[in-house]
């Protein structure tokens, strides 16, 4: 068994572990986490964001010991995001996603150290945010690298990039015209854990296929593009619906 597999194999049968234990200890929903719209897996997103908000508590409590800023983490994500394009570009996608994974989790301690320390402002909420464009862009962006032995590789990677910019230009569009839509099937908890997802599996899934490395990322980049795409399309129109209405045009 290779060592990819060999990683996996123990990270998968962690992440149960701790599921089954949170799940034992109650399930205590994260207060921090309700109402953030947790739409994958036919609805088992709810119960898998608060279990990972449960599971990164302790990094946090550590964070506020350590007396780290949120702008630690935010830089932090973004170095990451940069680390994860490279690694899968030059074909280390386990550990790209491992990067993924990280800087997902400084995405999340950004954010709820502001509020913690009381430190939530606008600055805090534009990096934030800018940031996590970065971040994608430099992930996906590694793919279309990576895929490019496929015809319609790169192709692909650049649609699931385009289509994660549009679902977050679609909802910043409409909230500087005073419409919040957090709307859609592909926002961006469900992009990073797709992305993953095919870091993790795509060596000994595609190997497991028949199919040369990259099979599998290729059929997910496709799920992403399709999904994020149809999601902006949804938004665009939720939100001229209530502005039409809004304006009686």
């Amino acid at each position: 068994m290779s060592a990819a597999r060999v990683v996996l194999l123990a990270a998968v049968g962690l992440a149960l572990a701790t599921m089954a234990i949170y799940a034992l200890r109650g399930g205590a929903p994260d207060a921090d986490a309700r109402g953030k719209g947790a739409t994958f897996f036919l609805g088992a997103g709810d119960f898998l964001l608060h279990w990972f908000m449960w599971l990164i508590s302790p990094l946090e409590q550590l964070a506020v010991r350590l007396r780290l800023r949120p702008d630690f983490f935010n830089f932090a994500g973004l170095a990451l995001g940069a680390l994860s394009g490279a690694l899968i570009a030059l074909g280390h996608r386990e550990l790209g996603g491992a990067a993924i994974l990280l800087g997902g989790v400084c995405d999340i301690l950004d954010g709820r150290l502001a509020r913690r320390l009381k430190m939530d402002s606008p600055y805090g909420k534009f990096i934030d945010s800018t940031l996590d464009r970065f971040v994608e862009v430099f992930a996906l962006l590694g793919f279309v690298f990576a895929l490019r032995g496929f015809p319609y590789g790169p192709l692909l990677a650049s649609a699931a990039l385009s289509g994660s910019l549009l679902v977050s230009y679609t909802r910043a569009r409409g909230e500087v015209v005073g419409v919040l839509c957090k709307e859609g099937l592909m926002q961006r908890g469900e992009r990073i854990v797709l992305l993953c997802i095919a870091c993790f599996v795509d060596r000994p899934l595609s190997a497991g296929l028949g199919q040369p490395t990259g099979f599998v990322s290729l059929w997910v980049l496709g799920v992403i593009a399709a999904a994020s795409l149809a999601t902006a399309a949804y938004r665009t129109a939720w939100i001229a619906r209530r502005l039409r209405v809004g304006h009686k045009r």
